[in-house]
């Protein structure tokens, strides 16, 4: 996730643009069989979204099942290190969040991304939402801020777990405003969106999709979105920012490969997965997660990816935030 360092200067930086003027030839003798694209969480959330319409496209390009397994556990630990693990053959593939950032600093492991396996593409990437349900006065940042500074930790945010892009989401903005916004951990968005709704929990930041049936039904409103960039056709609501805090925060999506996948394969792949992503058709399957396309070139992944460790570096350790 972005953790308000200006998302706009890092992709100028990165080089949003930069392709290759001619597509790179496909390695002869890949892909040899089907290719695993691993999704380190349950079936049914944003990976998936994003992962199957993928598959489907590399599978139409390359003439080989590309097929999805979701591998969960340890809070995307589990299906991250099958991947790093595995053989850079081009066989098997990572698709997951800007969580993978954290695990290494908010688990303690060490695993740093960057160093540890390649960045194959930058899929897309969404802004957070801050809901609260409708009867709350919690009806704007401003109203949030001051409602803290009359009671210190007396506002309580879900989150879908420990170390949880909502999680880190929340604790940056108490960095950057000054609050004392309390933690209350669930084991997924679903649980987390159902006591919010009941009025258990006082807000929660999350994502448009996660949210969106909430939404419409009228059980929960957006008090504000963590980035001015986001899809046409969004409800509208202003940005923290605009509250005049020094906040912005999001989520991304991204593919991976195991370290040390041949340089050809890599441009191969992140050019299949660019050009999937400037199909009308899955522009507005992703405009329907709040996802915008965030195509960027091999070497601009890199420079990104090893932007965005640093920052949640920052963030983790200024937060002391951990798994348990």
């Amino acid at each position: 996730m972005r953790q308000g360092l200006g998302r706009r200067a890092l992709l100028a930086a990165a080089g949003t643009g930069g392709f290759a003027a001619a597509p790179a030839a496909q390695p002869e003798g890949w892909p040899a069989r089907p290719v695993r694209i691993v999704v380190p969480f349950t079936p049914g959330g944003s990976n998936d979204a994003i992962a199957r319409p993928l598959a489907e496209r590399l599978q139409a390009r390359f003439g080989q099942p590309f097929v999805v397994e979701n591998r969960p556990g340890a809070g995307s630990a589990v299906g991250v290190g099958m991947v790093a693990q595995g053989a850079p053959d081009g066989h098997t593939l990572l698709l997951t969040t800007s969580s993978i950032t954290a695990i290494g600093p908010v688990q303690g492991t060490g695993f740093n991304p960057a160093a540890e396996l390649d960045a194959v593409a930058l899929l897309a990437k969404a802004p957070l939402i801050v809901l609260t349900p409708p009867g709350s006065p919690l009806g704007s940042i401003a109203a949030l801020v001051a409602a803290d500074r009359a009671r210190p930790g007396s506002l309580h945010y879900a989150s879908s777990g420990p170390g949880s892009t909502t999680h880190i989401a929340a604790e940056l903005f108490n960095l950057r405003a000054g609050t004392r916004l309390q933690h209350v951990p669930y084991r997924g968005t679903a649980g987390a969106l159902t006591d919010l709704v009941a009025g258990r929990v006082d807000l929660m930041f999350t994502t448009i999709a996660s949210a969106a049936g909430q939404i419409r039904g009228g059980l929960l409103r957006i008090v504000a979105y963590t980035d001015e960039e986001r899809p046409a056709g969004t409800p509208p609501a202003p940005t923290v920012r605009a509250a005049g805090i020094a906040y912005e925060a999001g989520i991304w999506w991204g593919l991976f490969a195991p370290r040390g996948l041949p340089p050809e394969l890599r441009r191969v792949l992140n050019a299949a997965a660019n050009a999937a992503l400037e199909e009308p058709g899955f522009a507005r399957h992703l405009a329907s997660e709040g996802a915008l396309p965030a195509p960027l070139s091999p070497a601009g992944v890199s420079a990104f990816l090893e932007a965005e460790v640093r920052a949640m570096r920052e963030v983790v350790a200024a937060a002391h935030i951990r798994a348990d």
